[in-house]
């Protein structure tokens, strides 16, 4: 994969038929001559429908794109629609099946929590291995590492095992590391999900200050709060291929249409899979309070939710809860059956529930629904889908503000009739003396 061109002007990346193939299932791999002898042997005289035969499976297939210096760019898709696979790619990690990309300046990468880092080595050894792998000279990381480590909020720990890290520290020295190479082309994979919420803001901050200063940022996330915040551009792959490229505004809503009845992320190997899963969820629609459908609410509305489900198998006491959840991940609220009094009928193949809020009284931002199914209130979990996300509109009432906002009840009285005086210390001590 070349670095740099002349051709490319103010063309940072330039990404041209781009494929990578990957083998999988039971095909032959042959470590050894003699490996590759035996197995040729024991296939003679077996019809080739009887041997094992490696199944092909293109990860990223014919994808061109060109990102000009200091554009920030979002990669979104769903699970399995090739995102990191292309940043691994971009960033060397492997090598592409088909075409090619070239890239122009210093590159820098955190494409998994810690790539590079030595389990056994200390914070500061591994601040100085990390940079060297990303390039920086010891000269540089030793200029740049008090930076590094007030950066990572970890100077307490510096000199212990990363072992004994938590994921957050972990990340966060991570990517301190690769933000202080001072990349021409940094490439963020879903790392900032590990770190706080305050961390995360920090990390944004830095990036916007990589793009003033002409940097080119990829970012794949699932955190669409994220995405709006960093990028004006995004790029969205549906099955290895570029499926959109342009306004992040509409990349979110092909995001947002594909993730609904999608599993949601974080249930991921929870078990829950289409052939298994006791409870699926077959439609969702929203709508306002007459059930006209809406996207867009004023902050107070109600909103209507119509479920459409399918039981699968006998299940005790199902409670089917709706999550409310704002685009940069804060859980905002949720109803349930189980607590607000609705026993479902289990019995039933298929079935349909309707959910009608109270006044929605969060600040103006989106929001996105998880539909989750427990058994017998909240044990065991049975299915966990997204259900689609609508935005809350407000003139005024924006995050600043908090997840929701109430009015408050406020009296005011003279400072003489509604607080006490604070006590005379002076003749409280005299008077214990005296009692003494």
């Amino acid at each position: 994969m070349p670095t740099s061109s002349d051709a490319l002007g103010d063309v940072a990346i330039a990404a041209t038929g781009l494929g990578k193939q990957y083998r999988l299932g039971g095909g032959p791999r042959h470590n050894t001559l003699r490996d590759a002898v035996t197995a040729s042997f024991s296939s003679l005289g077996k019809p080739r429908s009887t041997r094992q035969v490696a199944e092909q499976f293109w990860a990223l297939r014919d994808v061109s794109f060109q990102i000009r210096q200091g554009e920030n760019v979002g990669i979104l898709g769903l699970n399995g629609a090739g995102k990191s696979t292309l940043l691994k790619v971009l960033s060397r990690v492997t090598t592409p099946t088909t075409g090619r990309a070239c890239m122009t300046g210093r590159l820098g990468s955190l494409l998994e929590v810690g790539t590079g880092f030595h389990f056994e080595l200390t914070g500061r050894e591994n601040v100085y291995l990390y940079g060297a792998i990303l390039g920086m000279t010891r000269a540089e990381i030793a200029r740049n590492f008090e930076a590094i480590v007030e950066f990572a909020g970890v100077s307490e720990f510096i000199d212990t095992p990363v072992k004994r890290y938590s994921s957050g520290m972990y990340v966060r020295l991570a990517f301190s590391v690769a933000a202080h190479l001072e990349p021409d082309i940094l490439l963020l994979d879903e790392v900032l999900s590990v770190g706080d919420l305050a961390f995360q803001r920090k990390c944004i901050d830095f990036a916007k200050g990589l793009q003033k200063r002409n940097a080119t940022i990829l970012f794949v996330s699932h955190n669409m709060f994220n995405i709006k915040t960093m990028c004006e551009r995004v790029i969205y792959l549906r099955n290895g291929r570029v499926e959109f490229d342009g306004p992040t505004a509409r990349g979110i809503e092909l995001y947002e249409a594909d993730s609904q009845l999608s599993e949601v992320t974080w249930a991921n190997g929870a078990g829950l899979s289409e052939a298994g899963r006791p409870v699926t969820i077959t439609n969702v629609a929203l709508m306002d309070e007459a059930g006209a459908p809406r996207g867009v609410f004023d902050r107070g509305e109600r909103l209507r939710l119509r479920i459409g489900y399918k039981i699968h198998c006998p299940i005790e006491s199902p409670n089917f809860i709706v999550a409310i959840i704002r685009s940069d991940g804060v859980p905002c609220c949720n109803f349930n059956t189980a607590l607000d009094g609705m026993a479902v009928e289990a019995t039933s193949e298929a079935g349909v529930l309707q959910l009608t809020t109270p006044p929605l009284k969060l600040v103006s931002e989106l929001y996105r629904i998880e539909i989750l199914v427990r058994e017998n209130g909240f044990d065991r979990l049975l299915c966990a889908q997204g259900g689609g996300s609508f935005h809350i509109r407000d003139a005024l009432l924006d995050t600043h503000f908090g997840v929701f906002h109430e009015p408050g009840h406020w009296t005011q009285e003279t400072a003489e009739a509604g607080v006490p005086k604070p006590p005379d210390l002076g003749a409280l001590a005299e008077e214990r003396r005296v009692r003494a």
